[in-house]
This record gives structure tokens, sequence and C-alpha cells, in this order.
């Protein structure tokens, strides 16, 4: 068996470039369907133009696939939960964007940090993964991503699920307006909203928002990001992103306008407790997908945190919904 294995790597080694993708493919097909009982979080990378991006996945190749973006300062790890309970009926797929997770975090001054560059990897990890269809989940900054995703592949999107994650002005809460003034002035208000940016009091708002019980949400979500955003040089890394964030905004009106002409399949399940983003960003969504289904949860911006149960039921019912449609 072991010279059967060494013949094998060898065969590989020596094959071209091509053919070495084509049967790294079809490994991973096999391995996956080789566990087809076993419901397991696998934890992978892959690389993207010379970065590496970090990934999970689970679930069965010919299942329907989930493709879940993370937010900020999160990684794939926030869908953690989910994509171990809805992996027996699903392939699940989540990755880390560049700077973030285990993906490659090369410095502020040796990478763009744009919405539209996170995008793009995200776009070529798609291509490279062969993911031909899928249902979109995106939270926070996954729904910029998403949407430039969208946008590019409309022939891919299944249906968008959306937790927390603007497309229209109106889901801007007033803690914006200050936000609109380091992009006015990027040099003078830089060092302050740096200091507040990765600031534990910051973090934990971000979790804890104004729920009325903080005492359910788990401190280590908070905690762990807390020293995430102070590892060294990912300030500058997270603060190029937040500046690029109007970019985001400008975009509003396009991302409706495909919105309005694709009529995707779409699920809207929104934390009221959000401090960043109000519930009326979730309610314009029907101006633009009347048939969107909305939800509004007991939970803040990252309403995992205390609804998974709920948003899991959610979005087991959508998704039978959209698998069941012809």
């Amino acid at each position: 068996m072991r010279k059967l294995i060494y013949i094998a790597l060898l065969y590989t080694a020596l094959m071209p470039a091509t053919s070495k993708n084509q049967a790294m493919a079809q490994t991973r097909t096999e391995n996956l369907l080789e566990k087809q009982n076993n419901h397991s979080i696998f934890y992978k990378t892959i690389e993207v133009d010379g970065r590496v991006i970090f990934y999970r996945e689970a679930g069965q190749l010919d299942k329907p696939t989930i493709l879940f973006l993370h937010g900020f300062p999160s990684s794939s790890r926030m869908w953690q939960p989910l994509l171990e309970k809805l992996s027996a009926d699903y392939h699940v797929i989540a990755p880390d964007y560049i700077g973030f997770g285990h993906s490659s975090q090369p410095a502020a001054d040796r990478f763009v940090y744009t919405f539209d560059n996170l995008a793009e990897y995200i776009g070529k990890f798609i291509i490279q993964l062969s993911l031909e269809k899928f249902v979109l989940v995106q939270q926070d900054y996954g729904g910029p991503i998403g949407m430039r995703i969208a946008e590019k592949y409309p022939e891919k999107v299944k249906a968008i699920i959306v937790q927390n994650a603007v497309s229209h002005k109106e889901g801007l809460s007033p803690l914006w307006e200050t936000r609109k003034a380091f992009w006015a002035d990027k040099e003078k208000y830089y060092d302050a909203v740096k200091k507040n940016f990765i600031s534990l009091e910051a973090t934990k708002q971000r979790h804890i928002g104004s729920t009325p019980t903080p005492e359910k949400i788990n401190p280590d979500t908070y905690v762990d990001e807390y020293l995430f955003l102070n590892k060294p040089g990912m300030a500058d890394i997270q603060l190029s992103l937040f500046y690029d964030y109007q970019s985001n905004v400008k975009s509003y009106p396009k991302w409706q306008k495909w919105l309005k002409t694709n009529q995707p399949k779409m699920l809207v399940i929104w934390g009221k407790y959000d401090p960043s983003f109000t519930v009326a960003g979730a309610w314009k969504y029907k101006d633009d997908v009347p048939k969107a289904e909305v939800h509004i949860v007991d939970g803040g911006h990252f309403a995992l945190d205390k609804a998974e149960p709920e948003i899991l039921r959610l979005m087991q019912q959508f998704l039978k919904s959209v698998v069941n449609e012809k």
C-alpha cells in the first residue's frame, strides 16, 4: 500500500500544472464524498494570486452549496455553529478574507486593502474551487463583498441571505456621521479613529449593542476580536478598509438596481440591537425585492451571539424552499 501511495505522489509531482489542479480537485471531491456520513468541518487553505486564503468546508459536494461571507472584525469562525448544523444537508463553505482570520495578512503598505480587491480575491477563490451555483450568506462586510460577487457572477447566485448587512443609506445609524468625517479628512481623524477602532470598549460594543441582556453574550467573542485587532500592523490594515467603506455607500444605488432587476430569492435576518445598522435597513430590502422575507430577531450586530436557534430555523425553512424551487 505504501508503495502505491508513493507512486501516486510521484506521478502527481511530475504532472503539468493544469493536470495537477485537476488531480487536486478530484482528490478534494473524493475526500468529501468519502466522508458523506461525517459532517465534521475541514480547515483548509488555497493559494490565490500568491496569497493564502483559509476556509472552512463541510458537507457533500453534490449537495446544494452555501457560501458564507463574514463581517468585521470577525472571520469564518463566526459561522462555525451554522456550518456544523447545516452540513448534513448542504455543502457549506466559509472563507476568511485577505487580512482576516487565518488568511494572508500582508502589511497595509504592501497590499491594496479595498472592498473591490477583497471581492476580487473571493471571486477567484470561487472560480478555483469550481463553485457553480450557491446561496450567498452575508453579514456586515460580507454584504458589500457579496454584492460585488453577485454583480460579477449573477448566474452563480441561487439566493441571498442577509444578516445585518446594509445596501441602503437608511440602514446607517447616526454613528456613521462621525465616520463620514474620517472619510472627508483622513489625516485629521486617523489617529483618533484608530485608537477607538481597536479599543476593547468599541469591540465589545459591536457585540453588546443596546441589548437589555448583555450577560447572554459570550465575552470570548469580543475579547478574541480585540486581540486580533491589536496584532502588529492590523489596525492600519483595518483602517484602510474602513476608509474605503465609503465606496460601498456610493455603490448602494447600483446594488439596489441589481436586486430590482434580478429579484433573487431573499431572506433578511436582522438583530434589532445593532448600534451601527438600523432595523430600517432590513425593511428597505423589500423596496427592491418585494417577496423578500424579513425577520427582526432578538440580537445585535452579530445576531448569532444570542439568536442562533431562531436564525438556524429561519435559514433551514428558507433553504428548503430554495432547494425545492423548480
